[in-house]
């Protein structure tokens, strides 16, 4: 097995566990695009492929089938192949098979990718391949099937809940996310690039740990310069990644943007309710399903708290996707100034403190690392006051299931943060006001979070806990 991968090191682990079995195998791979789930697959596995094949992004069935024929061929099939069924396919693909498996004692890997293109008519894919493992290669204890895709809703609804030929025949399911601040300083310096903590987290709250627009990057240019090029230019590859993100993960795609477009403008998140009427929408079946599909492709998250008052409200729904992010908080700018970054960076320093909360949020594995508390369940949120009178919030709650509340305050600096009087006063009276507000029971205990620490004075003693960007890359 070759092997030249950033991270990754539980699903490695677990793919090579489920190969070197002593049953027959099917792992459905499922992530959002870009995300490396394809590099993954032929780092480790290329030279071992019994057979593989890609499905073709938005390409008709005659494609799909000619595209499967071409693999079967390259893969060793000699005998002709007119039939344009997928039944006939498969059972080509078994004599194929059959062959290896006769000749050697070695793992049989097959692989699909994107397998959700290859659905083009009416699941006669799907049927057939569920005929292929139910009938065939269920019975082998040396076939592994590998199957793979990015329309991550697809995946769920059709592989992982199927109710069909395919029902509860996955033997395995996984979810390859997005790299950590740790993996993406990793990732870029196999690239060559040695840039900042810092810069890496600016990075970061802009183009997200996602590994394909992370080898955009061009080490010779500062990192708004990179993003003009690829984000600003009319040019550039990221230009309208927005749209080619969405239309390849959903095919009414409409519904899904005004949905993003409503949770982007609330920050601490929205409950169900709340997005009902902010969207003018009937709160029935089709929100629930576009909420589920956007939490299964990594876009957005729910959440839940224990907070009594706040509970009322149900579940929670926060935008927490970057890259998303930040082309909705950017896209009204764009104009024919290609390098709008480099000529606003006013607009940039917004940015960051606006997006260092999301940072924290999905880092909060490393938070509960530098607490001590990584064993320990934790619901996280942002909170804002009903009073209006009051106009409180906390940038970040963390409940932990041993009955205590960190309060963190998140602040983007690029240098040692100061409190003063006044700001330690506030702070004071949101956590009062956060307590009276959520008749919480728990312990309260205070927690800061910014780049580079805090300016030690009087104020600053008053909080329990502070972190720093190190800890965050963890």
């Amino acid at each position: 097995m070759k092997e030249n991968i950033i991270g990754r090191k539980e699903e490695i682990a677990a793919l090579k566990q489920y190969i070197e079995s002593d049953r027959p195998e099917f792992i459905g791979l499922y992530g959002r695009r870009r995300i490396g789930k394809t590099y993954l697959v032929n780092q480790l596995f290329r030279e071992e492929m019994s057979f593989s094949v890609s499905g073709l992004i938005n390409g008709t069935k005659a494609e799909q089938v000619s595209a499967f024929k071409v693999a079967l061929r390259m893969y060793g099939y000699e005998e002709s192949l007119t039939t344009s069924s997928w039944i006939d396919l498969f059972y080509a693909l078994q004599r194929l098979l059959a062959c290896k498996l006769a000749g050697n004692n070695a793992p049989c890997i097959i692989f699909i990718d994107e397998l959700p293109c290859f659905d083009t008519q009416k699941g006669a894919f799907i049927r057939a391949l569920g005929n292929f493992w139910n009938a065939w290669a269920s019975q082998e204890p040396r076939v592994k099937l590998i199957v793979c895709g990015s329309a991550t809703s697809w995946m769920v609804k059709n592989l992982i809940n199927n109710r069909a030929g395919l029902h509860n025949r996955l033997t395995h399911e996984m979810h390859l996310s997005a790299f950590s601040l740790s993996e993406t300083q990793q990732y870029l310096r196999s690239q060559g690039i040695e840039w900042s903590p810092q810069t890496i987290a600016q990075t970061y709250m802009i183009l997200g740990g996602v590994p394909y627009y992370l080898s955009l990057l061009d080490k010779r240019q500062s990192l708004t310069q990179n993003i003009d090029r690829l984000y600003f230019s009319k040019k550039g590859e990221l230009h309208s990644e927005y749209n080619k993100l969405y239309t390849s993960l959903f095919d009414n795609v409409e519904p899904y943007l005004k949905v993003l477009g409503a949770l982007a403008q609330c920050k601490n998140g929205i409950s169900k309710k709340d997005l009902t009427e902010r969207l003018s929408v009937a709160s029935n079946g089709h929100l629930t399903t576009i909420l589920t599909d956007l939490m299964n492709c990594d876009i957005i998250r729910e959440y839940h708290t224990k907070s009594k008052i706040i509970k009322r409200n149900g579940a929670f729904y926060q935008l927490t996707d970057f890259f998303t992010l930040f082309h909705l908080y950017f896209s009204a700018k764009r104009s024919t100034d290609e390098a709008y970054l480099q000529h606003n960076l006013m607009q940039l320093n917004a940015w960051w403190g606006y997006a260092f909360e999301r940072l924290c949020m999905v880092h909060i594995p490393q938070i509960k690392k530098a607490l001590g508390i990584s064993n320990i369940g934790v619901e996280y949120y942002s909170w804002r006051s009903n009073d209006p009178e009051e106009k409180a919030q906390i940038d970040l709650v963390m409940e932990r299931a041993d009955k205590i509340t960190h309060l963190c305050e998140v602040k983007y600096c690029d240098s040692l943060y100061t409190i003063d009087k006044e700001e330690s006063l506030k702070y004071k009276n949101r956590i009062a006001a956060f307590a009276r507000q959520t008749q919480t029971k728990a312990s309260i205990f205070t927690l800061f979070i910014t780049p580079f620490g805090l300016t030690k004075n009087g104020y600053s003693s008053d909080i329990r806990d502070t972190f720093t960007l190190d800890d965050l890359f963890q």
